[in-house]
Formats: structure tokens, C-alpha cells, sequence
């Protein structure tokens, strides 16, 4: 989508908003699906239908939007996975990417140290190791009910029998038809004879049935190990790649503890590192804790000036502390305490925006992902956020296997303050060292209400994952919004670097933006920012409401 075709759907969504008012969101009583592809949506809710649990519905849907989603759903990518059983115990897992073996920390520069122009981001050089398929076998194997068959088998009917292609995955597509056509395997694919596809047409993947069916039978091992495995390896031989039949058979997904939290009388459960979004999303919220948001006005002036001062401090300390604790230290508890949200607080001017230049971390210094959420009718929730990076990611295809790979290598610091193709920077946390996994944005949560579920949400968008969230739990929480509200508003977002603001036009304001201005604010209109999948507990009529974020093109369903 063009950025002249964002500002006009955004346009139309806050006028009609005006116009109308606010309608209802998508409701429900047992059970609920929100994704960002209806095909997948409705297998995800059919999987419940059929005596399958959250986590079955997550695994069903997770394979099916590697086929009808191939934008960022994925089995050649990674992700993170939160889950709620209905007990009220609570699981992070990550099967976020690692550093192939043979990568090292100057792998991207030249003879004379700079950076090498699309290496860490197109072709074979651009993969970490994946870790999708581990993740939803590994949640699956250890809190799914259904056989594993039975959850594989819907993605395997879409991408043999093949499904109509969409306007949204026809724009996509042909948005990246020059991609394609550099590797002979996807241009096969995911081109018609070199030319893209149009809306209406049918899009067929039979390699990846056949890789699915693999998986399907043998489990991660079917991905890991055996067939598939030796194609990827020798098609990354051939081509330059890094990426090993040792490295696939090493690929673990990790359980971990999630960053825990409260705001104001909640509960908020998020991934830890190497996901940088739970941190940050505990010390922005710490702090935001210290102000009334419902009383200053939502997207008033004086309350924007407070987030982007917010922003521009918790990026700061994104660049310099975040990354794979199994690799580096990193401060979680001072990060995410109380005492630290106050302190930026204290430091936050009312009158004047203060210089990212002078900002500095604690102690010193497409955007193409996709989320979804999913809570059963027993109580188990998962909130999963998942993603190849780049829309289509590196836009490699192995050979005979339909697996798109990812291009996360770029997620790593491949320069200290070089930034990525999110214009995020880095350094020594974040540095490529094999077999480490690249710090992400990321940030699947779930939000509870005296210890029962609450609100689920999370959103793709790169570097604007973590303040798109943070702002709808701030809509819902602060400002009693019901989903729907809370998600379709207008977002905004400051990252450190650059020392600038983006703001959704239209959507905000005039003089909201004067006075922002005034203050020393650099504001910059954008398209959209992120695109929120939710789902919230209606206290008052005892039901799940759900919204697909109108920014993309998903859907959301319940029974």
C-alpha cells in the first residue's frame, strides 16, 4: 500500500468515525479469534469448534498464515508466543531467530568498514537459523489437545488446492515483484512468468504442502532434520547462505519467565528479552503511572508531549541495554521497576521538548510482522506476534521446499549506530555473535483484571510495535475506551533516532500540532502505525470483544 493510499484509508476510517460515531466491536461469549487474514481467522476459530484449545487454534492458525499471509506469517521466520492457561499460569516462549555458526560480527562491512548496501536485508546472507515451526510444535507438544495432524491439515489444504488472492495481497505482491524476480524460486512462486498477480487469481504453493506434509508427520523433525532440512542447507550452500543442516538441528525454542508488572490496579504479563518490547512497554506504562492521561484529554497536546518524552527516554536505553541475555547482562529488574519510570518522570519538562542528542540510557545513554490473538472457551489465552522482518523477508525461497526466509540478520546491531531498516540503532547488546538471537520489538501481551484475563493485543509495525500497544492498553485503561475505539484512534511515535515524531494524518488536530511544535517537537506525517489485533473483557454485558485493526486487512470471529 502507497503512502497516498494509507493517508486516504485512514481518511476515510476517522471521518466515517466522526460521522457515525463509534460502533461496537465484534462479539462473542465463548470464545474469540482476531488475526490479520480472514482464511486464517476462520481456521483458528473452526480448530476451537472442533474441541481444540487456544494453543491448538494458535498452532493451526500460526501454518496457515505462512500460506495465505506470506507477507510476515511464516515458517521460515520466528516470533513469541504468550500463553495464559486457564489455571492462571502464564508462559513466554521464544522462538525468535539465531546467528547461523558461521556468522560473525563483521559479516556486512567491506575492507574498509562500512556497511555493505542490502546485504543484511535481500539474498541468502540475509537468514537467521528459523524458529517458527519449533515454537508452535514446542507450545503445542507441551499445551495442545488436538493431534498435531488435525491442526497442520487446514494450511496444507490452502497451499495444495491453492485460495484466492485478495486486493491486499495483490497490491503486496506486486509492490514486490522485482524481488521476486532476482530468485528464480520465488519469482516461481509468487509471480505469474515474471508478472505479478492480480485480485481474483489463484495462488498455489505445492512445494510448501509438501514441506507442511513433512511437518505434519514428523513433527519439528520435519522441518529440522530429514529432507527439508538438507534442501535449505544446500540451496544456503550454494547461494552464499550460512545457514547448516548443524544449525537446523540445533534450533531449540525457549521457554522463558514473562516480564511481570502492574499499571495502576492491572496486571500486565509481556516477552522478555530478546524481545526489547516488554521492558520497554513496563518502564513507558511506570511512567505514564505518574500522570492523570484521562484528565489532560485523549491526544491533547500536554498528554502527547508526556508520551513522546516517554518514547524518546526508553529508546534510548532500547539501543544500549537490550539483547539476548543469554549473551549479554541485561538490567531487566532496574529497567521495569517503579523507582526508574518516577525518575524519567522527574526528568520530563512540561514546557519544551528535550533534545534526543541529550537523552541518555539508564546508567548513561513494515515494518512486516503480524500478530495475532486468540482466548477459548475454557479460559486459555495466547497472544502471538510473528514476523520475517522485511514484508516477504529476505525474499528467498529454498529450492523446492516454499519456504520463505526471513531477513532478521538485520535486526542485529551490524554496525554500533548504523541503524536498520527501521532507522532503530544499536551496539554492543545487540552485536551478531553466532548462534544469538537478534533483539526485537515484538510485544505480544496480555493484560488481567483481579487475576482473570482482561485485554489481549499486540501488532506488527517494526519500531512502532511498542507504542502502538502501549497507547491502546493507555485507550482502554485511561481513557475507558471500549476495542474497537481503542484501536482504530490515531497513533503516534518517537524512537530516540531520529530526534523526530510521526503522527497518523489525518487524525490529529491542528493546533494539537501547533503546540507540539511550539514546544520543539519535529513532527513528520506518516500512513499507519502498527496494526493492532485485540480482544477485551466486557465487564458490563459479560462477553469477549474483539477488532482487526481497519489499518490492515484482518478479520475477527467468536462463538
Amino acid at each position: 500500500m502507497t503512502r497516498f493510499q494509507q493517508g486516504l484509508t485512514l481518511m476515510v476510517l476517522f471521518a466515517g468515525l466522526i460521522q457515525a460515531g463509534w460502533r461496537d466491536p465484534v462479539r462473542s461469549h465463548q470464545a474469540m479469534v482476531v488475526t490479520a487474514e480472514t482464511n486464517a481467522t476462520r481456521i483458528g476459530t473452526m480448530i476451537m469448534q472442533q474441541g481444540g484449545n487456544a494453543v491448538d487454534a494458535a498452532a493451526a492458525v500460526g501454518f496457515a498464515l505462512a500460506v495465505t499471509h506470506p507477507q510476515a506469517g511464516n515458517i521460515g521466520g520466528g516470533g513469541f508466543m504468550l500463553i495464559r492457561t486457564s489455571d492462571g499460569a502464564h508462559y513466554a516462549l521464544d522462538y525468535r531467530e539465531k546467528a547461523p555458526r558461521k556468522a560473525d560480527r563483521d559479516m556486512y562491512l567491506d575492507e574498509a568498514g562500512k556497511v555493505i548496501e542490502d546485504a543484511s536485508t535481500i539474498g541468502y546472507l540475509a537468514s537467521g537459523v528459523p524458529g517458527s515451526v519449533a515454537g508452535l510444535y514446542t507450545a503445542h507438544e507441551r499445551l495442545g489437545k488436538l493431534p498435531w495432524a488435525s491442526v497442520l491439515q487446514p494450511a496444507i489444504d490452502l497451499a495444495e488446492n491453492g485460495f484466492e488472492i485478495d486486493h491486499s495481497l495483490a497490491n503486496s505482491l506486486c509492490h514486490h515483484n522485482e524481488l521476486f524476480n532476482r530468485f528464480l524460486s520465488s519469482r516461481d512462486i509468487f509471480t505469474k512468468d515474471g508478472q505479478p498477480f492480480t485480485a481474483g487469481d489463484t495462488l498455489f504453493q505445492k512445494d510448501l504442502a509438501a514441506t507442511l506434509k513433512h511437518i505434519q508427520q514428523n513433527g519439528s523433525d520435519g522441518f529440522y532434520r530429514g529432507p527439508v532440512a538438507e534442501r535449505l542447507a544446500e540451496d544456503m550452500e550454494a547461494n552464499g547462505g550460512l545457514i547448516t543442516t548443524e544449525d537446523l538441528d540445533a534450533y531449540e525454542a525457549l521457554w522463558r519467565e514473562p516480564i511481570t508488572f502492574t499499571y495502576r490496579t492491572y496486571q500486565v504479563y509481556s516477552m522478555p528479552p530478546p524481545s526489547s518490547g516488554g521492558v520497554l512497554l513496563a518502564t513507558c506504562l511506570n511512567t505514564l503511572e505518574n500522570i492523570n492521561p484521562k484528565a489532560l484529554g485523549h491526544n491533547s497536546s500536554p498528554l502527547i508531549h508526556f508520551w513522546i518524552e516517554t518514547f524518546r527516554h526508553i529508546y534510548a536505553d532500547r539501543s544500549e541495554h537490550l539483547g539476548d541475555e543469554d549473551f549479554y547482562e541485561v538490567p531487566v529488574e532496574d529497567l521495569i521497576s517503579k523507582t526508574y519510570g518516577a525518575n524519567i518522570f522527574k526528568q520530563i519538562n512540561d514546557g519544551y521538548a528535550r533534545s534526543s542528542l541529550n537523552t541518555f540510557p539508564y546508567g548513561e545513554e513494515s515494518a512486516e510482522t503480524t500478530h495475532f490473538s486468540i482466548v477459548d472457551p475454557e479460559g486459555n489465552v495466547v497472544s502471538n506476534t510473528t514476523t520475517l522482518n522485511a514484508s516477504f523477508g529476505s525474499g528467498v525461497v529454498p529450492g523446492g521446499t516454499g519456504i520463505l526466509m526471513n531477513n532478521e540478520m538485520d535486526d542485529f546491531s551490524v554496525k554500533p549506530g548504523h541503524p536498520n531498516i527501521y532507522g532503530l540503532t544499536g551496539g554492543e547488546a545487540n552485536s551478531i555473535i553466532p548462534e544469538k538471537r537478534m533483539l526485537s520489538s515484538m510485544t505480544p501481551t496480555i493484560v488481567e483484571q483481579e487475576g482473570k484475563p482482561y485485554l489481549i493485543l499486540g501488532s506488527p509495525g517494526g519500531a512502532k510495535i511498542i507504542t502502538a500497544v502501549a497507547q491502546v492498553i493507555s485507550n482502554v485503561l485511561d481513557h475507558d475506551m471500549n476495542i474497537r475505539e481503542a484501536v482504530e484512534l490515531p497513533r503516534f511515535h518517537h524512537q530516540w533516532l531520529p530526534d523526530e515524531t510521526v503522527y497518523e494524518d489525518p487524525g490529529f488536530a491542528r493546533d494539537v500540532i501547533f503546540n507540539l511544535e511550539q514546544k520543539g517537537h519535529v513532527l513528520h506525517r506518516t500512513g499507519s502505525i502498527g496494526r493492532v489485533q485485540a480482544i477485551l473483557w466486557d465487564d458490563k454485558h459479560y462477553n469477549w470483544t474483539g477488532w482487526s485493526d481497519p489499518r490492515g486487512n484482518g478479520s475477527c470471529q467468536g462463538f
